[in-house]
C-alpha cells in the first residue's frame, strides 16, 4: 500500500510522453508530484518490443528534428535523434524518385527566380549523369512522367514548402479549414503533385490514407517536415519516455497502480485506495480519460499495423523512407530503418520496418511482402517476419472541425492533456502537457482558486 509519504501536491495519471513531460516540468518548479500508471512500464503508445537483439516499435510514429518541444521539455536534453535521409522517395511505375530534399530559397523573390530560370533553361539530354545525391541511393533524373512531373513543377514546389517553413503557425491556423485532400484540390495545387508527392507523403505523417485530417493540422505537418528532418529515437521509440522517466526523482514514477476514479483533491486507486492531493493531471489515452471522466470527447483514431522483417542482405534504398505513389499495396511507408538507426538490429542483420495504415488482411504478411518486393525491387521470399504489430486505436484522427487548443484545465484542480487535445503526434502530447502543466502551476500560485470550479464544457 502506498504511504503517506507518496501523497503528493499533484498526481498525474498516465505515464506517457504527455504525463512524464508534465512530471519534469512540475517537479522542477518545486511542485510535488506522483505519476500513477497501470501498465507495468512507462511509455504508453511509444513502446518498443525487444526480439533476439532486434528493437521493434509497435506504432512507429515518425518525428521531426523541427518539433520546438523536443527542444524545450525538460528531460530530454540527451534524447539522441537518427534522422532519415533528406526528403523522400517515391516509388512510382516501378521507379523510385527522390523527393522533398529541395535547397531553400532565401526569400520568395529568390523562390521566384529559380522557378523561371527552370522554366527557361534548356532541356539537358536524357544521359545526363546525376549530382548531388550521395551514395548507394542515387537516382535517375526525375522526368516528366515521375510523381514530381517537370523540373519547373518541382521547383515550384520547393518554394511552396521552403514558404511553408518559414510561415508563422498563426498564420497557418486561420486559414480556413476544410479536410486535407479538398483544401489542396482547391488552392490549386496540380493533381500530379497531390497523388505522387503529398498524399503518400501526408498519409505517412498523419497516418491518415485518406487524407481526411484537418487542413490546419496538414499544413503543421508539412511546415514541420519542410523545416526540418524526419527521425526516430535512437535505441527505438521506448527511448523517449524511458529518458524522461529515468530523469524524474526517484519514486515519482509507481506502475502497476489502476485509477478507478478521479476528483479535484484526489484519485482512487485498486490497488492503493485513496491518495490525496492538490491536483489531478489526467495524462492517458483519450478513451482511458473519457472512462474516468465521462463527459471528454473520445475521437475516432486511425487503426496502425507495423510489420518487421529481417534479411541478411539489405536493400539498396539507404537510410531513406521508400513511400508508394501508386497506392498498389497494403505498405503505406517502409524503410531499412537499421540503416537509419543501427542499434535496432544486432551486428550484421538488417531490420526492415513497414507501416500499413488502416483495417489489416488476415494475410497481411504475404501482403505486405508481395508490396514491399515490388517497393525494393527484390525477392522477400527469404526474409523473416519478426513481429507484425496491430493497434486498433494507434492516432486520434484529427477531422474538421478540429481544436488544436483543446482546453487542458476542466476544473479548478481537474486537468487533462494527451495528443487527443491538440495534434496527434508526439509534438502535441508535448504541447498539451505543458500547457496543462502552466494552468496547474498558475492556479497553485493563486491562493484558493483552487476551491472555485469552472464549469465542464460539453464533449471538451
Amino acid at each position: 500500500m502506498l504511504e503517506p509519504a507518496y501523497q503528493a501536491d499533484v498526481v498525474i495519471v498516465g505515464a506517457g510522453v504527455a504525463g512524464l513531460s508534465a512530471a519534469h516540468r512540475l517537479t522542477s518548479a518545486g511542485v510535488r508530484t506522483a505519476v500513477l500508471e497501470a501498465a507495468p512500464y512507462p511509455g504508453g503508445r511509444m513502446s518498443t518490443e525487444k526480439i533476439d537483439g532486434f528493437r521493434l516499435d509497435r506504432i512507429g510514429q515518425l518525428l521531426s528534428t523541427s518539433y520546438p518541444e523536443l527542444r524545450r521539455t525538460p528531460g530530454l536534453d540527451a534524447l539522441a535523434l537518427r534522422p532519415f535521409a533528406p526528403g523522400v522517395l517515391l516509388h512510382s511505375d516501378g521507379r523510385r524518385h527522390r523527393a522533398g530534399a529541395f535547397a531553400k530559397p532565401r526569400s520568395a523573390r529568390g523562390a521566384l527566380h529559380a522557378v523561371r530560370a527552370l522554366a527557361s533553361a534548356p532541356r539537358a539530354p536524357r544521359t545526363a549523369s546525376v549530382r548531388g545525391v550521395p551514395g548507394p541511393t542515387a537516382l535517375p533524373r526525375v522526368r516528366a512522367g515521375a510523381p514530381l512531373g517537370t523540373a519547373v513543377d518541382q521547383a515550384r514546389l520547393g518554394a511552396a514548402l521552403a514558404r511553408l517553413a518559414t510561415a508563422p503557425v498563426e498564420r497557418l491556423l486561420a486559414r480556413p479549414e476544410l479536410p486535407a485532400a479538398q483544401a489542396l484540390a482547391e488552392r490549386g495545387v496540380p493533381t500530379r503533385t497531390i497523388d505522387g508527392f503529398l498524399r503518400p507523403l501526408l498519409a505517412a505523417l498523419l497516418c491518415d490514407p485518406d487524407l481526411t485530417t484537418s487542413s490546419r493540422c496538414a499544413d503543421l505537418a508539412l511546415r514541420a517536415f519542410a523545416s526540418g528532418r524526419l527521425c526516430v529515437p535512437e535505441g527505438g521509440a521506448e527511448a523517449l519516455p524511458e529518458l524522461l522517466a529515468q530523469a524524474l526523482p526517484p519514486g515519482t514514477v509507481h506502475t502497476g497502480v489502476r485509477v478507478t476514479s478521479i476528483a479535484t483533491t484526489s484519485v482512487t486507486t485498486a490497488e492503493h485506495g485513496e491518495i490525496r492531493c492538490r491536483a489531478v493531471l489526467l495524462a492517458t489515452d483519450a478513451r482511458t480519460a473519457a472512462e474516468l471522466l465521462p463527459g471528454l470527447r473520445v475521437p475516432d483514431f486511425h487503426p496502425v499495423t507495423v510489420v518487421h522483417h529481417t534479411t541478411d542482405e539489405p536493400p539498396t534504398t539507404g537510410a531513406s523512407l521508400l513511400l508508394d505513389a501508386d497506392r498498389g499495396g497494403p505498405v503505406a511507408h517502409t524503410a531499412v530503418i537499421s540503416q537509419v538507426d543501427p542499434t535496432r538490429a544486432p551486428a550484421g542483420r538488417t531490420l526492415v520496418s513497414s507501416t500499413v495504415l488502416g483495417s489489416p488482411s488476415p494475410d497481411i504478411d504475404t501482403a505486405v511482402r508481395m508490396h514491399l518486393s515490388r517497393l525494393y525491387g527484390t525477392s522477400t521470399a527469404r526474409w523473416e517476419t519478426l513481429a507484425v504489430h496491430h493497434t486498433p486505436e494507434a492516432v486520434p484522427a484529427m477531422r474538421p472541425p478540429h481544436d488544436l487548443r483543446r482546453p487542458v484545465r476542466l476544473l479548478a484542480g481537474l486537468y487533462v492533456c494527451g495528443d487527443h487535445r491538440d495534434t496527434s503526434t508526439i509534438q502535441g502530447a508535448l504541447h498539451s502537457a505543458h500547457r496543462a502543466t502552466a494552468a496547474i502551476l498558475t492556479d497553485l500560485g493563486a491562493a484558493g482558486s483552487l476551491n472555485r470550479a469552472e464549469p465542464l464544457r460539453a464533449a471538451a
